[in-house]
């Protein structure tokens, strides 16, 4: 990682630990929920969508004060703690509203720091290396996942999955919580002085250029509506026939392999443009489906994987490149997704329910083959972006 500021390397770490957290939660909720509560599909579905549309909002709002106000580094390290604090919580949950309502709060901490994080990163990323800079976060990130999984694995491995354990686990959460807080609190710099002083005297956080970046992004958000949320594919696991202590391989699976094509994907967004990544991301995107189709299920995640790091790190670099207000064009990317991947885990969870999976694997392939189609035509038009310097310029260099 040469070259990379160290304020983006403390960041990583502080991302590193926080998922490492989150990855014990999530590979368990579904299990939990469905089959330790005993509640449905449906039910499951409801508490992914709580999870995202809570912080809808908020997602926004704070990436507004953020800009307005330009504070960054307090709302970071307060987001952290937020989620480091409500994660243990769900220990005490005894049905799926408690959790729903636990995951919603603990979403909430991530909407505080969501856009000002994003904001930060790219205050410390060299020029036109945006791509490698997200990449190389978002690396961390997964690789934190990945060994939060492998530790649910061995846990598995050794021990009965009943209720006492899985909320021992999520008790355990706090340690590595703890750790990725200290380290925003401690280690990871504010914002240059330079950058402070020029959105400071910026008027304007909702500004005519910046909107002018939502048509791509918005192809993005509705991928996020028909793509199936790794939590919904856990179900499909288990009906597939596998055992519980096999399950969290899967999850390794897919957080190692974004773990392994992050960086790089990151790289090649800089060299080949935003637009053109994010469309070979929708080809995977669709692949996957294909694959959970015709029960290729270890294919399906490592599909899923590539589609996740490929579309995120091109449209965080995007906005990096072209975002006037970066954290108020953050939290309204951020905002997009809790709204459309909401929405699309209701709907998930309810035509699952009541037709089947067939109907649910439909529903998703069909909508993601007619964004390949929308998306092909946007590169195609080759949309421009005018500079503050009004030099006009393809939103893809």
């Amino acid at each position: 990682m040469r070259h990379m500021n160290n304020n983006i390397i403390y960041l990583g770490w502080v991302s590193f630990f926080t998922d490492f957290a989150s990855s014990m939660v999530t590979t368990l909720v579904p299990l939990y929920v469905v089959y330790i509560l005993n509640e449905g599909v449906d039910k499951l579905g409801i508490i992914i969508a709580a999870a995202s549309f809570i912080s809808y909002f908020f997602r926004i709002l704070f990436g507004y004060l953020s800009d307005r106000f330009t504070l960054v580094k307090p709302l970071v390290v307060s987001g952290y703690l937020i989620s480091t604090l409500t994660k243990p919580m769900l220990a005490l949950t005894q049905g799926y509203l408690g959790v729903a309502i636990i995951r919603g709060v603990e979403r909430v901490g991530k909407a505080v720091r969501s856009a000002p994080k994003d904001a930060l990163i790219s205050a410390y990323s060299e020029t036109n290396d945006s791509g490698k800079t997200f990449g190389f976060h978002k690396t961390m990130d997964i690789a934190g996942e990945l060994g939060g999984a492998i530790c649910i694995f061995l846990i598995l491995t050794w021990f009965t999955l009943d209720k006492d354990s899985i909320r021992l686990i999520f008790a355990a959460t706090l340690i590595p919580g703890l750790i990725a807080s200290a380290i925003a609190l401690f280690l990871v710099k504010d914002i240059p002085t330079s950058i402070q002083a020029k959105n400071e005297k910026r008027k304007a956080v909702i500004n005519q250029q910046d909107m002018r970046l939502l048509p791509l992004i918005i192809i993005y958000f509705i991928s996020l509506f028909f793509i199936l949320s790794d939590q919904f594919l856990i179900i499909k696991v288990k009906q597939a026939g596998y055992s519980v202590s096999i399950i969290p391989l899967f999850i390794i699976i897919l957080t190692l392999t974004q773990t392994l094509f992050s960086y790089y994907s990151g790289v090649i967004t800089d060299k080949i443009g935003n637009h053109k990544m994010l469309l070979i991301a929708f080809v995977f995107g669709t692949l996957s489906l294909l694959a959970l189709w015709q029960e290729y299920l270890w294919l399906c995640f490592i599909l899923l994987g590539m589609f996740t790091v490929m579309s995120l790190n091109a449209i965080r670099a995007y906005i990096s490149q072209y975002a006037i207000s970066k954290a108020f064009v953050y939290g309204i990317f951020y905002g997009g997704i809790a709204l459309t991947s909401s929405l699309g885990a209701i709907i998930v969870g309810q035509l699952w329910k009541k037709f089947g999976f067939e109907t649910v694997i439909l529903f998703s392939l069909s909508g993601m083959i007619i964004l390949l189609l929308v998306l092909a035509v946007w590169i195609w038009k080759k949309p421009t972006y005018k500079h503050e310097d009004n030099a006009i310029t393809s939103l893809d260099i």
